[in-house]
Order: C-alpha cells, then structure tokens, then sequence
C-alpha cells in the first residue's frame, strides 16, 4: 500500500512539474506581454524586421508581429545563426521584461527559429501622434513621420550648433547621428543608431546632407530613451 502511494505522490509531482513548465513555456501574446510585470519572464513568438551588428556572441533585434513589437536586446546569438535573422524571419524568443529610460525590452534572452510564413511590417503613419501620450503605444513598431521641418542642433549644454546635425563622435564618425525636427511649433529628437546603419548606409548619407529648413519624410523603429527617440531607418524629401 505504501509503495502504491508513494507512486501516486510520485506522478502527482511529475505532474505539477509538467504543467509548471508548460506555464513557463506558454508563448505570450503581445497585451500579455504588455500586462507583465517588468523582470518578469517572458515568453513570445515574432518576427525580425532588422538587427544591429552581431557581437561578442549577441544581437539586438528589432521585432513585430501583427498586434504588436518587441526591442530584444543582446539576443544570445551565434554569428552564423545572427546571419539567418533576415527581415521576416520568425523566432521564439524566451527571457525577461525589462526597461531602461521608458524604452521596454526583452533581455538576458534566448531564441530558436521557428517555422512559418515571413511577416513584414510596413510603416504606420503616425505624425498625429507626436507630442501625444498615445505615441508609446507604438513603442518599438515600424512607423513613419511626414512633413517634418529640419531645424538647428542644439547641443546637451543648450548650445546652437549652426548645423543640422550632430555626430556622437565627431572625430571619426564612427557612432550614432542625432538631428532634430518640428511639426507644429514642436521640436523632436531622433537618432541614426550606428550599429544599425551605419556612415555606408543611405539613410546617415542622407542626414550628413540635410539643411536646416529642409522638410522631410521619415521612417523608423519607435525606440524610446526618456521619450519618443525613433531609430531611423529611411529620410527621404517629403512628399509633395
């Protein structure tokens, strides 16, 4: 009887264990995961839209789905497996919700690529949004900006610059590209990440050219450092 038991107590406890990591392996959607509390663990599955330069075994990815995006930073990643992470690509990724200066991340992660059909983000548009509480809730996505006045750099002291643009590090512009623009009498930050396109790439070519007064179309991931700072992919003259 005592042996029957204790197989009893034996396979209820496998049980437990069983459903306990299936919970853990639950793959989230992206409200749940917007519900998570941060230094939670997460679990999601979405798409590549682009990453930065692989390093030291890692890569910081851009992501979405259709009901939403993810910034995972330092994915655990070999260099061979960081080349496969093309735009559209579908992963599963596994670590903890974080945040750092308002922008919400996954990191200490892990992924594994998962079959599927590839999914593109096209850009949404969301000039209307700038300036309004509701922009982060396009935290991370793929989105546009139309219409945008280049104005003067005004550097962290508050100094004018005289330029349209600043170079993070001027001595051998080999860092991130920072201009600001204005839409309704109001002034907003954006940033060229270097690691994500860098001094070859068209888009920080077309920033080094920009005039004051320009006017512009933009395109580029919702990253968020202490507000709306979008990572930019594409500058091209507004549309007319």
């Amino acid at each position: 009887m005592k042996k029957i038991v204790a197989l009893v107590l034996a396979l209820m406890m496998a049980c437990c264990a069983a459903l306990a990591l299936a919970e853990d392996e639950k793959v989230m959607t992206h409200e749940e995961y917007a519900a998570a509390d941060l230094d939670s663990p997460v679990v999601i599955e979405t798409y590549v839209q682009d990453h930065q330069a692989w390093w030291n075994d890692k890569v910081t990815v851009y992501a979405q789905s259709e009901d939403g995006a993810y910034f995972i930073y330092e994915l655990a990643c070999s260099e061979e497996d960081a080349a496969k992470l093309v735009p559209g690509t579908k992963i599963k990724v596994k670590g903890y919700k974080s945040a750092w200066s308002g922008e919400v991340e996954i990191t200490d992660a892990t992924f594994e690529f998962v079959d599927g059909d590839p999914f593109i983000a096209e850009a949404e548009d969301v000039t209307e949004l700038l300036g309004k509480d509701e922009l982060i809730n396009h935290q991370n996505e793929m989105v546009a900006f139309k219409g945008l006045t280049v104005e003067e750099y005004v550097d962290e002291n508050g100094n004018k610059t005289g330029a349209a643009f600043a170079y993070k590090n001027a001595e051998n512009k080999t860092d991130d590209l920072y201009f600001t623009v204005s839409k309704d009498g109001n002034n907003y930050s954006f940033c060229v990440e270097f690691y994500l396109r860098g001094q070859d790439t068209d888009v920080y070519k077309a920033v080094e050219a920009l005039q004051i007064g320009d006017v512009i179309d933009v395109e580029g991931f919702l990253y968020w450092y202490n507000g709306a700072n979008p990572h930019v992919t594409k500058v091209t003259p507004a549309a007319k």
